[in-house]
């Protein structure tokens, strides 16, 4: 299979790879972001895949469990600059990104069975996101995570305001998503944001592996149906928040601010910032 490939009948995908039979357990898929060139940021292009790829476990009753990983050195560097300043000139653009962030979000925090993430590369904004909609995280003590959303002067409305509250106390959760500051994999595990923490990054795929292969060698019924219940719970969190923080998101992806986090950004430089 290539890096560009997908598991056996399956669709082939551009910017992930699915395996099964993933350390001899047939019964768990590996979703693995594979465009380390591009730091696996999340465009279109993974947005669409991700979700179908996860709808493609979803419907395979020989997947009981399910891995996602990356290659390179990060796991996702959040959101594609090109993107943020298409949907800062066309409000077409905008809406599609924002309907594709929340199809993404319901996606993973619907999916039925277990997700556990390999997190053994840096992880920002999205990115985080992503991670902190599955059930296991698996990371080493020197890995970031962070939700950079208002250094990028952006709302963190694609799912963060949700994710880290029901992961951690909310007055830390609060610390992380207005000041964008990063977390450790250790102080994300004393936290609580994470579940399990191994001593080196080199160790965090197989110890994922190894735990996904734990819960589907457990009765699938029993934790398939825990697993819907607990996505009740997070249900009800998202409810009260994801939209508004999407449409608040769409109302900063329009500013001036935004604009400027971005060329700060590039050109290296702090931001000289407005209020618009």
């Amino acid at each position: 299979m290539s890096a560009t490939g997908s598991a056996a009948g399956g669709p082939t995908y551009q910017t992930l790879t699915v395996h099964r039979d993933s350390e001899g357990n047939a019964a768990v898929a590996e979703i693995q972001l594979s465009r380390p060139e591009l730091l696996n940021r999340f465009d279109d292009a993974l947005h669409h895949e991700l979700i179908a790829a996860i709808e493609e476990a979803t419907r395979d009753d020989g997947v009981l469990a399910v891995v996602l990983s990356s290659t390179g050195k990060y796991f996702s560097a959040g959101g594609d600059t090109e993107i943020m300043l298409a949907a800062a000139k066309d409000i077409q653009v905008r809406m599609a990104m924002l309907d594709n962030g929340r199809r993404l979000f319901r996606a993973l925090a619907d999916f039925p069975k277990p997700l556990v993430v390999a997190l053994a590369g840096d992880t920002f904004g999205l990115g985080a996101t992503v991670v902190l909609l599955s059930d296991a995280v698996v990371t080493a003590p020197d890995v970031k995570i962070a939700d950079t959303h208002v250094r990028m002067g952006l709302v963190a409305g694609d799912g963060g305001a949700v994710a880290w509250p029901v992961n951690m106390p909310l007055a830390r959760a609060k610390r992380h998503l207005l000041t964008g500051d990063p977390l450790t994999g250790a102080e994300a595990h004393q936290f609580g944001l994470v579940s399990d923490l191994v001593a080196d990054r080199s160790e965090v795929r197989p110890a994922a592996l190894a735990l996904a292969a734990r819960l589907a060698d457990l009765p699938p019924l029993a934790v398939q149906l825990t697993k819907r219940a607990l996505n009740k719970y997070l249900s009800c969190h998202t409810d009260d928040v994801l939209d508004l923080g999407f449409y608040l998101e769409a109302i900063t992806m329009g500013s001036a601010d935004m604009l400027e986090a971005i060329a700060a950004f590039q050109e290296k430089r702090p931001g000289r910032w407005t209020g618009r």
